[in-house]
């Protein structure tokens, strides 16, 4: 069990955690939200003890061990692949050199012998025996391949680094897990095999994520981390999300009866409750939503940005056409073969197991790079707006404030742009009062990515081009974007990690390969589980 006691965190006239308790036990995973800034990773790190609190005390039971993903690609750098996962247990570690440098010594003494034999007795009680193979089956299961494992952490890609460090945080079972954005830089098919994993561990673990789908797929709890408080709720993200959002409707009407709004939030449970016996979680949810009482329903505090997008126009028959399209870089292909029609009412997905090509064939087909082969045109009819990955030149040596910085991109044929009509596209991404005024020089990353909607919307664009369009963005303006998406008039060409997203916002999907491509009519979830789509993707990608 971890207890945390009056934990109060304060950075100057900021304070982040005012008196915080709370407890997480043994077999629950605790999903922790709470909107940008507002301390969960932070949180996190004085579980672990990284951060000391001004007051209050984490408590864990006696004999339990916590791991801890590493953010710090590069900290291993001088150690192999298999030794670092082996790190991540770093008593059965440090059992290990110290039994290894006794067995190098050359004058052997009888101490020797004994101390030996109590460091033999704790490696096989800890597993050690085994802890190399199963190590190197933790790695593999991850997608790191045997090769790799006796190669030097400097040696290997940083996508397999992440791997390979979370890898090393689940090594050993510890009995205390904390993930921080585990998901980050992960493939779908790793993804699936972490859910799994977790939806099967009998210990305590704290997520930090915004995939919504993975928070749904291996939370019991959250912890939602707002004003300067924490407080602890049954149920997975969405449930949480949905019972918020129905409380905060009960709130407001004043003529339903009272029995009525119990029956309604009895009913709400008891269909959640279902739905959670079907999950792998089956049991530890269900338990636990059974055991919730009405009184633990309560709206949430959060703020949800208005992202909405207006056609100038109606796309025309003609939209986006693709032919024959490639593209190299250092001599290597990051796509081929490209060969498609974009129709009216299509919100198409682009897959690839190589973010590079997404991002390049974004830039390719508006018009920021140059393919080596084939063409492509937009029908006259088109207004695109573009969200890229990386927003860096739109705001490197910028000191403008929000107010001038948006007035730049409004369309020359806008008439009467005022301070009020900027503010009121400003106002719908949360940017209030004297926000505004803000140098554009100092905005996180979430507030860039705001900005730049604000300026998409000033467009009345009638497509829409999106690279990791959740990249930065916390969970409240991620929902807000998706249920913006998914009713959209217009086409919507996407990239996302974002599980959710994609699957509720995409009805094609397009996976491009060095080798060429594959085009579906069909849902996320229904590409990811049809055979037919696996052959092809084998025999395109070689494995």
């Amino acid at each position: 069990m971890i207890t945390v006691n009056n934990i109060t965190l304060a950075y100057g006239k900021r304070i982040l955690f005012d008196e915080v308790n709370i407890n997480f036990t043994k077999g629950n995973c605790y999903g922790i939200i709470g909107a940008n800034g507002a301390g969960k990773s932070t949180f996190m790190k004085i579980v672990s003890g990284e951060i000391e609190p001004n007051k209050g005390t984490v408590d864990i039971s006696p004999g339990e061990r916590m791991a801890v993903l590493n953010q710090n690609q590069f900290a291993f750098d001088d150690y192999t692949v298999l030794n670092t996962v082996l790190m991540g247990h770093s008593k059965l570690w440090k059992i290990m050199h110290e039994r290894d440098a006794i067995y190098s010594k050359e004058d052997f003494s009888e101490a020797d012998g004994m101390r030996a034999g109590e460091l033999e007795n704790e490696f096989g009680e800890m597993g050690g025996y085994t802890a190399e193979s199963d190590a190197a089956t933790l790695l593999s299961e991850l997608g790191v391949d045997d090769s790799l494992h006796f190669q030097h952490m400097k040696d290997i890609s940083a996508n397999l680094k992440v791997r390979v460090l979370l890898a090393q945080a689940l090594f050993g079972n510890p009995d205390i897990l904390l993930l921080d954005e585990p998901t980050n830089n992960l493939d779908v098919e790793t993804i699936a095999w972490l859910e799994n994993f977790l939806a099967d561990y009998q210990n305590i673990v704290l997520v930090v994520s915004h995939d919504r789908h993975f928070l749904d797929s291996v939370c019991t709890h959250v912890a939602d981390v707002d004003r300067s408080k924490i407080k602890v709720y049954t149920g997975n993200y969405s449930f949480w999300y949905e019972s918020s959002q129905l409380a905060a409707r009960q709130q407001t009407d004043k003529n339903k009866k009272m029995e009525d709004k119990r029956k309604d939030l009895l009913d709400f449970i008891a269909r959640f409750s279902a739905n959670a016996s079907k999950s792998k979680q089956a049991t530890s949810r269900k338990k636990a939503l059974e055991k919730l009482v009405i009184e633990d329903i309560q709206p949430s505090n959060r703020k949800y940005p208005g992202i909405i997008f207006k056609q100038e126009r109606e796309v025309g028959n003609e939209i986006l056409k693709v032919e024959n399209l490639s593209k190299l870089i250092d001599g290597k292909p990051l796509f081929s073969k490209l060969n498609f029609d974009i129709q009216k009412n299509q919100k198409i997905a682009f897959l690839s197991r190589d973010p590079l090509a997404l991002t390049t064939f974004f830039e390719v087909i508006n018009g920021k790079v140059s393919a080596d082969t084939g063409l492509f045109e937009w029908g006259t009819t088109i207004t695109p707006a573009y969200l890229p990955n990386d927003n860096k030149e739109f705001f490197e040596g910028n000191s403008d404030n929000l107010m001038d910085w948006l007035r730049q991109y409004v369309p020359p044929m806008v008439k009467d742009v005022d301070e009020d009509f900027l503010r009121g596209f400003l106002g719908k991404m949360l940017f209030s009062g004297d926000e505004i005024m803000k140098k554009t020089s100092v905005l996180s990353g979430g507030e860039k990515v705001r900005c730049m909607l604000s300026k998409m919307m000033l467009q009345n664009p009638n497509v829409l081009i999106l690279d990791e369009p959740t990249n930065h963005l916390d969970l409240e303006s991620i929902i807000a974007y998706n249920d913006s998406m998914t009713t959209f008039p217009g086409v919507v060409l996407l990239t996302t990690h974002d599980h959710q997203f994609m699957q509720s916002v995409a009805n094609r999907i397009i996976e491009i390969t060095p080798n060429g491509m594959i085009d579906k009519l069909m849902t996320y979830d229904e590409y990811l589980a049809d055979d037919r789509v696996k052959a092809q993707r084998l025999e395109l990608y070689g494995s």
